[in-house]
């Protein structure tokens, strides 16, 4: 216990130890789907399956600074990408049984990516690939469950929040913007009460200067935007009832 003076009387080992882990769900849309992070264990427990990128949380660093070290070792993204993603504490897990080898709490984070490079495996991973959310069944330990509560919790950001410029690039059109939404909520949402919405909620988006740009569809080019100063919606952006997507 360097650096820290055990009161007298007591007893360090009075209770049973465990171990802290740091997993991620990493969300992004790609292909016009939603798609997670995912990276195939190496080792046992659950050889061969896929699972959250994650791991131990060591001596000396916090579960945040974990979390970044685990996802740049097993996905081989590069610490300038690692480094600026926003990770937000999504919430801990810690039912006994949840591991096998020993009692292991886990803090779990979510973090999006609007433009994401091709992960490769490393440290004890044996691969990392994207892949679609709605595919995704059978993850290692309660990493099911994590990821669910993960989706809910981006979902319902998504109304209050003005977390879905994250998923856009820097510059992106309204109609990019609305199919994040529609991703993530798995609805179809009105183009125009959707673009009504967006350009009067203060602080939202903000125009960017210069030309349009062609969105590859038919009709006139797209005017670009950009992210807002708002970090909150006012009113908020309620998702619909009965349009899936």
């Amino acid at each position: 216990m360097s650096g820290h003076r055990v009161p007298e009387g007591y007893d360090p080992y009075a209770f049973e130890p465990f171990a802290v882990t740091a997993d991620l769900a990493v969300l992004t849309v790609r292909e016009e789907r939603l798609h997670v992070l995912l990276v195939e264990r190496g080792q046992e427990p659950y050889a061969g399956s896929w699972a959250l990128p994650g791991g131990f949380v060591l001596p000396r660093e916090s579960a945040e600074q974990a979390a970044r070290r685990e996802l740049a070792e097993e996905t081989g993204l590069s610490e300038a990408t690692v480094a600026g993603l926003h990770l937000e504490q999504l919430r801990t897990y810690s039912e006994p049984d949840r591991d096998p080898r020993m009692r292991v709490v886990s803090v779990a984070f979510t973090a999006l990516v609007p433009d994401p490079p091709e992960p490769r495996g490393g440290g004890d991973a044996v691969q990392a690939r994207w892949m679609p959310y709605d595919t995704v069944r059978g993850l290692a330990f309660d990493h099911d469950r994590i990821l669910a509560d993960a989706h809910e919790r981006v979902g319902a950001k998504l109304e209050y929040s003005c977390l879905a410029t994250a998923f856009c690039p820097p510059e992106f059109t309204l109609g990019e913007l609305r199919h994040v939404y529609e991703t993530v909520w798995g609805v179809e949402l009105d183009r125009p009460n959707f673009r009504r919405k967006v350009l009067t909620t203060p602080g939202f988006v903000q125009a960017v200067e210069g030309p349009p740009r062609l969105t590859g569809g038919r009709g006139k080019p797209a005017a670009l935007y950009r992210a807002g100063g708002a970090t909150t919606l006012h009113p908020p952006l309620l998702r619909p009832e009965g349009r899936p997507a």
